[in-house]
């Protein structure tokens, strides 16, 4: 396989990865599904390319900008949408998405339906994989903080944890802007990479692949998202060969591995080395325990 084509599939798993580990922090830590996070990538996406293209800003801060505005305007919708229980929340988000969409079609200062070229080319792997490890490693730590904690306890019984004096609204509230500036600069990443935008991709479609990519991985799973990012992105690259049938095999597979695995590739399982560690410690222990065991029946 050519290498810049297996750097080209890295960087879109990466640029996937950033979107989805916001996601994996709303649905997988404080379970809200959402259907609108292309909404926040596009955001994100025309903010940082308006700040390189237009404003002459360097990439970085453009990226921060990006990534504030989609948390802003998260905060927006949710101060709407967030005292909706069941799947009304989720309704609400997929609106959002769309209206945005919609929205950006009717721009003409971004390009409109047309999309928008000459967005200068600044993203590529170094930066991707440096910007993911800081997101992962920000994410990890917020799980295991005590805030992390209060969003877990929202997703496992929410008014068992207004009870106990958890202030449900605002848990939910800092889940859902985190996600949104994750999914902001996952957006800014793209448009420096594919060096043009257009409103339709960042539709419905893209908003259920990063989904299904949450879901496939494992929820409440920051290893599931890593490992689900990579394989679904690189996985219709691979089935290329089939030509019409890749998408059908895609599809297949993904239905597959929900069946024989509904919790996910990783379920709640996290790759850290003191779990590694674990889990080697108990293969040997069970190989020591089945050699003996064979001894005795000797």
């Amino acid at each position: 396989m050519d290498i810049v084509y297996l750097k080209g599939i890295l960087i879109l798993a990466g640029i996937n990865l950033l979107s989805v580990l916001g996601l994996s922090l709303l649905t997988g830590f404080t379970g809200m599904f959402s259907f609108g996070h292309a909404g926040f990538m596009a955001i994100g996406g025309y903010t940082a390319a308006s700040m390189t293209v237009k404003f002459g800003l360097p990439f970085i801060p453009a990226l921060l900008i990006g990534g504030l505005t989609a948390a802003i305007a998260s905060a927006f919708i949710g101060r709407l949408t967030l005292n909706l229980k069941g799947d009304y929340f989720c309704i609400a988000t997929l609106g959002f998405g769309e209206a945005i969409r919609l929205i950006l079609d009717n721009v003409q200062y971004f390009g409109g339906a047309r999309g928008w070229p000459g967005i200068p080319h600044y993203t590529n792997l170094s930066n991707i994989v440096f910007i993911n490890i800081v997101a992962i490693i920000i994410l990890a730590n917020l799980v295991r903080s005590k805030h992390g904690r209060n969003m877990i306890a929202v997703r496992e019984e929410e008014l068992a944890s207004q009870i106990v004096g958890i202030n449900v609204f605002r848990y939910k509230m800092i889940s859902l802007m985190i996600s949104a500036a994750y999914a902001g600069i996952g957006g800014g990443l793209m448009a420096h990479y594919m060096t043009f935008l257009q409103p339709k991709m960042f539709s419905l479609v893209k908003s259920t692949e990063l989904t299904i990519i949450v879901i496939f991985g494992g929820l409440g799973s920051i290893s599931g998202s890593v490992v689900g990012a990579l394989v679904l992105t690189a996985l219709p690259e691979l089935l290329r060969v089939l030509k019409d049938w890749r998408l059908v095999f895609y599809g297949l597979s993904v239905i597959v591995i929900m069946v024989t695995r509904p919790e996910g590739l990783m379920g709640g399982y996290e790759l850290t080395p003191s779990s590694m560690k674990r889990l080697y410690a108990n293969i040997k222990n069970k190989r020591v325990a089945k050699a003996v065991k064979g001894g005795e029946k000797i």
